[in-house]
C-alpha cells in the first residue's frame, strides 16, 4: 500500500514537477483610506495598491465574509491569473500565471508556510479564519523572497485586534454531514493588541472515485494567536503562533495492471492520513528619526508532520522543519512631493526533512535519516514615489546556498497615474526555485527514485498593464504578462524499467496571457467584482497540464438600505484543460482532457439583532459534474445554514 500512496502523489504531481518578514500587524488601509499592500516590500511598511508597478489583488474581509468562504482555495479562484486544482483527499495546488504549483510562495501572517518535505504549500484542509484578508502578488518576486516565488506570493493575513475588535463566533451545518464552527476574541489598548481565534471543521464528504461508493471525509481543527506589545511609541514586539491539525480520508489509484480501472481512483477503505503544522514568528521593530528609519529583527519556525495509515497501521510519514531569521533596515527620506525609501535585509534559513516511513526490512526501504539545507540571502530594495502620481521600484537579491549554486535575482517596476484616472504600470523580473527534498532524495519501492543532481529552475518575465477609473464607481484594468522558465523539473519514465525520476528539461517553458479585472460600486448597497484570465502556457510547443486557457469569476453582493439583509451570487468558470493519467501499466503518462465547468453559488444573511445574524448558502447550485484532477470526482449541490454572534 505504501507504493500506491506514493504513486497517487506522483499521479498528482508528475506533470508539475526567503523569508517573508513583512510586518504581520500592518493595517489594511492608511490614513487616507487607501488600500495598502504589505507583501510587495521588505520595508515592513504598507504601499497603496494604486502606487505599485506590480500586479496585486487584495481580497478583503468584507468580500471573504460575503462569499461565506470556508475553503480558502475556493476564494482564490476569484483572483486573476490563479488556477486551482483541488483533489479531495489529495493535494490542493495553486498556480499563478501558468507557473508550477511549487512556484507560489505562501505566507501566513508573514511566515513562509510551505512544507519543506515536498517544497510547496498544500491548501488541502485550510479553512478560513474569521476576519482575514488575502494579498496575491503576481510575477517574479525572488528578488524579495528568494526561492519559491517565481509565480508570485499569496499572503494570508489575520486582522489585528484594533482592526476587528470584539468577540465573534459562528456555527453552521449542512449537506454531506458538514459542521463548521469558529470563534475569535480580539481587542487593543494603549500598549497591547491581541487576537486569539480557533476553528473546527468536519465533513463526511462525498465519493471521490468515479462511480465510487465510499465517502471521503475530513476533520480539521486549529488555533492561532497574534499579539503586538508596544511599550514605547517607537518600539513594538509582535508574536504569531498557529497550530493546525487535519485528519482526512484518501482514495488511491488502482495499482493492478490486469484491472480495467488501472490508474483510476477507486474506493480505498481504511486509507487515511494526518497532517499537523506549527507556525511561529517573533518580530521586534524599533523606529527612529520620527519614524523614518525602521529596524526589525525577526525569527520564525515551521514544523509540518504527515502520517499515512492503512487501517490501524502507519505505513508512510514525513517531517519538515524550517528555521529562519531576518534583519531589516529601512530609511525613508525626501519631502512631501518626492519620497525615497532604501531597504536592506539579511535572511538566514535552515530547512530539514526526514522520511518517517516505518521500515519493512525491504532493500527498497526509503532513506530515513535527516537532511538539511542552509541559505543566506541579502536583499537591497529602492522605492520612489513622486507627487502621488509616479512610482518606481527596484530590488536585487544575492543567495548563498550550501547545496546549490549561488544566485542573483532582480526586479524593476514602475507606475504612473494620469489626471484622467488612467494608470499604467509595468515590471520586469527574474526568479528561482530550488528542487524540493522529495525531488532530490525521494524513493518509492523501486517505482520512484529522486535525483540529487537536479539544478534549480529559473524564470524571467515582464508585464505591462493599464487601469482606468470610471468616475468614482468603477475601475477596469488589463495586464499582459510574458514569462519564460528554464531548467524546468519534470518526471521522466525511461525504459526499460520505466522507473519514475525527476530531471531538468533542456527546452523552455513559456507562459503568456492577459488578466482583466473589473470592480464597481454603483451605489452603496451593491458591490461587483469580476476577473478573467487568458493563458497560453506551453512547454516546447505542448500545452502544459492543469492550466486552462480561459478562467473567469463574477461576484455581486447586494444589501438592503438598512444593511440587515444581504445576498451574494458567485459564478466561477474554468475552461477545459489538459491533465495526465497513469492508465498504462508501463506507468508512461497518457494525456487526457478535462471538460470545462461553471459553478454557481448563492449566499444570503439576515441580521436579527445587532449581535445575531443568520446565514445560509447553496454551493454548486446546478449540480455541475466536473473534475479538477483526472478521475477525482467532486461534490454535487450542497446547502448550509448557520448563525453568527458578535459582541
Amino acid at each position: 500500500m505504501m507504493k500506491t500512496k506514493y504513486l497517487s502523489l506522483l499521479a498528482l504531481s508528475a506533470a508539475t514537477p526567503a523569508f517573508a518578514a513583512t510586518n504581520p500587524d500592518q493595517s489594511a488601509t492608511n490614513e487616507a483610506g487607501e488600500t495598502i499592500v504589505v507583501t510587495a516590500s521588505r520595508s515592513g511598511e504598507g504601499i497603496p495598491i494604486d502606487k505599485l508597478g506590480a500586479s496585486v489583488t487584495v481580497l478583503d474581509d468584507a468580500a471573504i465574509d460575503a462569499r461565506q468562504t470556508r475553503v480558502v482555495s475556493d476564494v482564490l479562484r476569484d483572483v486573476p491569473g490563479v488556477a486551482v486544482s483541488r483533489a479531495i483527499g489529495g493535494l490542493t495546488q495553486v498556480r499563478l500565471r501558468g507557473s508550477e504549483a511549487n512556484h507560489t510562495l505562501m505566507l501566513i501572517d508573514g511566515i513562509e508556510a510551505s512544507d519543506p518535505f515536498n517544497g510547496e504549500f498544500d491548501l488541502n484542509g485550510m479553512i478560513a479564519d474569521p476576519a482575514v484578508r488575502i494579498e496575491v502578488l503576481r510575477g517574479q518576486q525572488s528578488s524579495l523572497y528568494g526561492s519559491d516565488a517565481i509565480g508570485g506570493v499569496i499572503h494570508y493575513i489575520t486582522l489585528t485586534g484594533r482592526e476587528a475588535p470584539g468577540f465573534t463566533a459562528r456555527a453552521e451545518g449542512g449537506t454531506f454531514g458538514t459542521f463548521d464552527g469558529a470563534a475569535r476574541y480580539a481587542g487593543a489598548n494603549d500598549t497591547l493588541d491581541y487576537v486569539v481565534s480557533g476553528g473546527y471543521y468536519r465533513t463526511d464528504g462525498t465519493p471521490v472515485a468515479r462511480n465510487g461508493k465510499r465517502d471521503v471525509g475530513s476533520e480539521t481543527a486549529g488555533i492561532n494567536t497574534k499579539l503586538t506589545w508596544s511599550p514605547a511609541p517607537n518600539f513594538k514586539l509582535t508574536g504569531v503562533a498557529r497550530y493546525s491539525w487535519t485528519d482526512y480520508d484518501i482514495d488511491l489509484p488502482d495499482d493492478n495492471p490486469a484491472s480495467p480501472l488501472f490508474g483510476f481512483i477507486i474506493d480505498s477503505p481504511g486509507v487515511r492520513a494526518t497532517k499537523s503544522s506549527i507556525y511561529a514568528l517573533l518580530r521586534a521593530e524599533l523606529t527612529a528619526l520620527d519614524g523614518r528609519w525602521t529596524n526589525a529583527l525577526s525569527g520564525q519556525y515551521v514544523d509540518v508532520t504527515r502520517k499515512g495509515y492503512t487501517g490501524p497501521v502507519r505505513d508512510t510519514g514525513s517531517n519538515g522543519r524550517r528555521y529562519k531569521g531576518s534583519y531589516e533596515s529601512s530609511l525613508r527620506f525626501g519631502d512631501e512631493g518626492v519620497v525615497h525609501k532604501l531597504t536592506a535585509a539579511l535572511d538566514a534559513e535552515r530547512e530539514e526533512f526526514q522520511n518517517n516511513t516505518p521500515s519493512t526490512g525491504s532493500p527498497f526501504d526509503p532513506f530515513t535519516g535527516r537532511r538539511s539545507t542552509t541559505n543566506i540571502g541579502l536583499v537591497g530594495q529602492y522605492e520612489l514615489t513622486v507627487n502621488d502620481t509616479a512610482s518606481l521600484g527596484a530590488s536585487i537579491r544575492q543567495d548563498w546556498n550550501n547545496r546549490f549554486a549561488d544566485t542573483t535575482t532582480w526586479r524593476v517596476q514602475g507606475s504612473y497615474a494620469f489626471p484622467t484616472g488612467t494608470r499604467v504600470h509595468a515590471a520586469y523580473g527574474t526568479g528561482i526555485k530550488n528542487p524540493g527534498y522529495f525531488e532530490l532524495f525521494g524513493f518509492v519501492n523501486g517505482q520512484y527514485i529522486g535525483n540529487p543532481n537536479l539544478k534549480p529552475e529559473k524564470s524571467e518575465g515582464w508585464e505591462a498593464g493599464i487601469e482606468q477609473k470610471l468616475g468614482d464607481v468603477a475601475t477596469l484594468g488589463a495586464t499582459y504578462f510574458n514569462d519564460r522558465l528554464t531548467d524546468e523539473i519534470f518526471t521522466t519514465f525511461p525504459p526499460p524499467n520505466f522507473t519514475a525520476t525527476p530531471s531538468n528539461r533542456t527546452t523552455k517553458s513559456k507562459q503568456q496571457g492577459v488578466e482583466v479585472t473589473f470592480a464597481a460600486r454603483p451605489f452603496p448597497q451593491l458591490r461587483i467584482d469580476a476577473a478573467y484570465t487568458y493563458l497560453d502556457a506551453k512547454e516546447n510547443g505542448a500545452v502544459e497540464v492543469r492550466r486552462a486557457k480561459h478562467i473567469g469569476s463574477f461576484n455581486a453582493t447586494w444589501s438592503s438600505a438598512d444593511e440587515r439583509f444581504s445576498g451574494t451570487v458567485t459564478v466561477r468558470y474554468n475552461g477545459k484543460q489538459q491533465d495526465v493519467a497513469f492508465t498504462d501499466p508501463s506507468f508512461v503518462p497518457v494525456n487526457v482532457t478535462l471538460k470545462d465547468y461553471a459553478l454557481v453559488n448563492l449566499n444570503a444573511e439576515y441580521r436579527l439583532t445587532d449581535n445575531v445574524t443568520l446565514f445560509g448558502r447553496v454551493e454548486n447550485l446546478f449540480d455541475e459534474n466536473y473534475e479538477e484532477v483526472f478521475s477525482y470526482a467532486t461534490p454535487g449541490t450542497g446547502a448550509y445554514a448557520g448563525v453568527r454572534v458578535k459582541f
